[in-house]
């Protein structure tokens, strides 16, 4: 394998699907603590980002609006205010307080594939390590023309906080790399997926850092990744990575967990509440995976999901959309759009519409300080990984809106991968009956947790969350004490 560190001195090209375009300088390469800044042309002088942060922290305590659109939707930034305003709240330490503030390693490589049409092409990949205090890394791997360093930091950071919201013994991690899937051909992606996975060998196993599906990568994906790292361990390793297909070691009940796991939360939010099922109005934002089987099985408990918002357009019947038929036409179309069962609708109307629960489960910053004021909802569950914005936190908060907050809502899908994880080492594979059980009773504890916090701290939910977890990991890394 190439040294990593080499991406220190080898410039960013353009990678195959990316063509016309000029890729994102990356900033920093970080190992073990050590950090060494690159030259990066326009990048942001750290003491803006410092001050952004500050006038993010600031607006969380005080609500007035100080910062620009651009430093609001940074997640890397939006990250580190939730962080430090926990922190804060919970008197943390200050050494513990910069040992959880950075990820522990950060992993970029160069790596080059060869295209159908002969041509090599070289591609840009991160891993980003945020901590192992409680047990190995696990995180997803996204594929997309606009991954960057700071979202995959983000989304490393988001996981060790949720793994320890759930009480899961994981730690924090993410990766990407930057390419555009839907202009690649299956055998571009195999061996872009090949070669990425050598290059980052090194830090990944089931001890040390367990990979699972993320945007645009899949069971199929995983499975790559596991054949490949097989090789060259000279034997069948499972374990290494979550999300494969369930002949080669993959969980039942694994492909809808999330989605599952944002029904049950969406259950205990209405028990909290004291509201009934019958008559709730649902609108969905994304319908992937999460999104779908979400709404699929929200609607056979008794829901109304009245809309349903795409990136290309959205679908809204006040009687309820019959999921089943939704999802089939889907299947066919590859679109949601010209679905007879309901009437066309702009997807950013139907995020601002009446409806009890609103769940943006599609991508990062869909509720911003644009658009916070006029939504309706009364709870927001957020599918997604940082769907919401600290600004848009605050708006929401102003408007008495119940929220549950991305670690804990989507911890689904990371619950029933540490299931997968188990029963890989085990070698004794669960029935799906089991494996639902056990996930909807984790997440019923780990909510009352959570509204638990919030009521003894006077917090919100987000920031309830962000405590708890910060203090179940600083607690474990005082347990352990500092090495050297």
């Amino acid at each position: 394998m190439r040294a990593v560190s080499s991406a220190l001195n080898a410039p960013l090209r353009k990678t195959a699907a990316w063509r016309g375009t000029q890729p994102r300088p990356q900033k920093l390469w970080q190992i073990g603590g050590r950090a060494d800044k690159l030259e990066e042309r326009g990048s942001v002088p750290a003491e803006d980002k410092t001050a952004a942060r500050q006038k993010m922290e600031r607006l969380m305590a005080t609500g007035s609006p100080q910062v620009t659109l651009d430093q609001e939707i940074n997640p890397w930034e939006a990250q580190h205010a939730r962080f430090d305003f926990a922190a804060r709240k919970l008197n943390l330490d200050e050494g513990l307080w910069k040992v959880l503030r950075s990820p522990q390693r950060e992993i970029i490589v160069h790596f080059p594939v060869t295209l159908d049409n002969g041509t090599i092409d070289v591609f840009t990949g991160f891993r980003v390590q945020h901590n192992i205090a409680r047990g190995p890394c696990k995180g997803g791997i996204r594929y997309a023309p606009d991954v960057t360093l700071d979202e995959v930091r983000a989304l490393a950071s988001w996981m060790t906080w949720k793994c320890a919201v759930v009480n899961i013994p994981f730690g924090g991690a993410k990766g990407g790399v930057i390419c555009d899937p839907k202009t690649m051909s299956r055998g571009e992606l195999e061996r872009m997926t090949r070669r990425y996975t050598s290059e980052i060998i090194e830090f990944i196993g089931p001890e040390k850092d367990v990979p699972a599906p993320d945007v645009n990568t899949n069971e199929q994906t995983m499975a790559w990744i596991m054949d490949t790292y097989s090789m060259h361990m000279r034997k069948t390793v499972t374990a290494v990575v979550t999300g494969k297909p369930i002949n080669i070691g993959g969980s039942q009940g694994r492909i809808e967990a999330t989605g599952r796991g944002v029904k049950v939360v969406c259950d205990e939010s209405l028990r909290y509440l004291k509201r009934a099922v019958e008559g709730c109005r649902v609108i969905i934002q994304g319908f992937g995976n999460v999104g779908s089987n979400a709404a699929r099985l929200m609607q056979e408990r008794g829901y109304s999901i009245v809309g349903i918002a795409e990136r290309d357009g959205g679908l809204y019947n006040p009687s309820g959309i019959d999921i089943h038929q939704l999802v089939e036409y889907k299947y066919r179309n590859n679109t949601i759009l010209g679905f007879r069962g309901a009437e066309a609708m702009p997807s950013e109307e139907l995020l601002v519409s009446e409806c009890e629960i609103l769940i943006p489960a599609a991508t990062e910053n869909v509720i911003t300080s644009l658009n916070a004021d006029k939504i309706k909802a009364k709870i927001v569950v957020e599918g997604a990984n940082g769907p919401t914005t600290a600004v848009a936190d605050e708006i929401l908060a102003e408007k008495r809106i119940f929220i549950v907050p991305d670690i804990l809502a989507n911890a689904g899908g990371v619950t029933a991968s540490y299931f997968e994880w188990v029963q890989d080492r085990q070698g004794y594979f669960w029935k799906e009956a089991q494996v639902n059980e056990q996930l909807e009773g984790i997440l019923r504890d780990s909510f009352d947790d959570v509204v638990r916090y919030a009521e003894a701290h006077g917090v919100n939910n987000r920031i309830a969350a962000y405590m708890l977890a910060i203090d179940r990991v600083a607690f474990t890394i005082k347990q352990r004490g500092i090495y050297a």
